[in-house]
């Protein structure tokens, strides 16, 4: 059989572990996996390289359309920044584009706003707020979203029609009910809204500017709460949920916690959070602000335990950009809270998982691509196995490489990892067996990404 691609000398990840083992491709499907496979039109050396699935990266925030906000990231500079980064597909949130993800209407605009853009595979969240619970759920189940997104958090801009808002008990527990009965997950942002807006306008109020002041606002057991909140509500209506980003440790025990209980619940963290410390922000600046916030060494060692475990399904980029001039700010409380990294998630983790901290290789693939895909239940993704989708990701090892703002593929091109030294690099980014990046020629030209409905 003659087939269009074959991939040989690379050390290959598979769904079983890593082995050296030839990998071919047939019409965008890995065809077969062997020795001496025979012939195709294009055969990729990959010796010295580990062959991975590509990263599926369930938490992006792209937004077009944008409104008021069409210069904060794009879907072709964002995608292009994934096909970088070895991100072959990503779940796009339902905010911070204009209008927000909520229903039937805006989400047909989003698909239109992507056509011919995408440089990687794009599955969509649809948003619950408190203003979609009359027919919006049941729309975006129709219109083929991969899940569901939520914040308890404080989000959005009232003064903005069509933004995203945070939902109230009533709505959270209503939109549990309607969600549960589409079989889909809810993904949660999960912090005392009350409690952390109080705290961040008092400390406003004293003076207070910095970003480790900043964090000091959002303690740890306003995200406890508010998962044990969620937690509590999704045993109630029989709601599957995600919990978003938890940035300590405490967190992800009451959901081990809750599993162990029976409840189908499961969480991620954020590459950021596995990499930055309290102690340097104010050093990086307003770049490495989010919410929740970057903790102390203490918290992201307990996280980094959670990580090789496998209790952490997970560890997104949650790439949520803006225009310089919402970061260019003195005070930490008036600074956009948001990181842009998708195009770090892969080369960080390998650097510090893999190579830093013995994550094995079979442990790095679930993490960035074999558990996400499942649990949002994208079966073509995740792993190199017979029949499915043919997304790699090709990983340098020991290859330091000093990150730098042109380096950047995002529109603003500024990110807390500029500056840093990664001891590995993307070689090359496969999707579908088209190459969209290779090391030294860049992202290849040409949109061949699509949406995926479920």
């Amino acid at each position: 059989m003659s087939y269009d691609l074959i991939i040989k000398n690379g050390l290959v990840i598979l769904e079983t572990g890593e082995t050296n083992i030839d990998v071919a491709v047939k019409n965008g499907k890995i065809a077969a996996l062997g020795y001496d496979l025979g012939d195709a039109e294009e055969i990729i050396d990959a010796e010295d390289l580990i062959v991975s699935p590509g990263m599926v990266d369930v938490h992006v925030h792209i937004t077009d359309p944008g409104g008021v906000r069409a210069d904060w990231e794009g879907y072709v500079t964002g995608t292009k920044a994934c096909a970088k980064g070895g991100v072959t597909t990503f779940v796009e949130m339902p905010l911070n584009q204009l209008p927000a993800t909520v229903n039937g209407e805006s989400i047909r605009k989003k698909y239109a706003a992507g056509q011919d853009k995408l440089r990687v595979d794009v599955a969509s969240f649809g948003g619950l707020v408190p203003f979609n619970l009359d027919g919006g759920i049941q729309e975006l189940n129709d219109e083929g979203v991969a899940a569901y997104k939520c914040f308890m958090a404080t989000c959005g801009d009232p003064t903005l029609d069509g933004d995203f808002s945070n939902v109230d008990d009533y709505a959270l527990m209503e939109g549990m009910k309607q969600i549960a009965k589409t079989g889909k997950l809810l993904a949660i942002h999960a912090e005392n809204a009350a409690i952390t807006d109080a705290l961040g306008r008092a400390a406003k109020a004293r003076g207070e500017k910095t970003l480790a002041e900043y964090v000091a606002t959002r303690p740890a057991f306003t995200e406890v709460e508010a998962i044990r909140r969620a937690i509590f509500f999704a045993k109630l209506t029989g709601c599957r949920i995600h919990i978003c980003h938890v940035a300590c440790p405490e967190g992800v025990e009451e959901v081990i916690k809750a599993r162990e209980e029976g409840l189908d619940i499961t969480c991620e963290t954020c590459v950021h959070y596995l990499y930055f410390t309290t102690d340097e922000l104010d050093s990086i600046g307003m770049s490495a602000k989010c919410s929740p916030p970057i903790r102390d060494k203490a918290a992201q060692d307990g996280l980094w335990k959670y990580v090789i475990s496998g209790a952490v399904i997970t560890a997104v980029s949650d790439h949520s950009p803006c225009t310089p001039d919402l970061k260019d700010k003195e005070n930490a409380f008036d600074a956009w809270g948001g990181i842009s990294g998708v195009q770090n998630n892969v080369d960080i983790l390998f650097d510090e998982g893999v190579q830093k901290r013995g994550l094995s290789l079979k442990a790095f693939a679930d993490l960035i691509a074999t558990k996400p895909s499942e649990r949002f239940n994208l079966p073509m993704k995740g792993s190199i196995a017979l029949g499915k989708d043919a997304d790699f990701v090709f990983i340098k090892p020991q290859s330091a490489y000093t990150l730098k703002a042109e380096d950047l593929e995002y529109r603003n091109k500024f990110s807390p990892y500029v500056g840093r030294t990664i001891n590995a690099q993307i070689a090359r980014t496969i999707l579908r067996g088209k190459t969209i990046y290779a090391l030294g020629e860049g992202v290849t030209e040409g949109a061949t990404g699509q949406f995926i409905r479920r």
